[in-house]
């Protein structure tokens, strides 16, 4: 059985929507991939190194409140919190 033109470009338009809603927006995608490279690239000449740790949830929950009453950056606190434990 042969199909229309018609029928064809339906079913063209409607493989090429699907395909973007699976992919998302490429855009942003791309423009995302930028934004975090540029961040790992500011990162490095700081001389900053991620560090990935698995804690318990409580005790981040109890760092992030710390973070937000003194108004700092959690990442600044865990690496004074790190020295400080260090060093004594």
């Amino acid at each position: 059985m042969t199909m229309k033109k018609t029928e064809l470009e339906k079913r063209k338009a409607l493989k090429i929507a699907n395909e973007m809603r699976r992919s998302g927006n490429p855009f942003s995608r791309v423009e995302a991939e930028a934004d975090r490279r540029a961040q790992r690239e500011r990162d490095r000449a700081l001389g900053l190194v991620p560090f990935a740790v698995k804690l318990p949830q409580d005790l981040v929950r109890q760092m992030q409140a710390e973070a937000q009453s003194r108004g700092a950056r959690l990442e600044d606190l865990v690496a004074e919190w790190l020295r400080n434990g260090l060093a004594g």
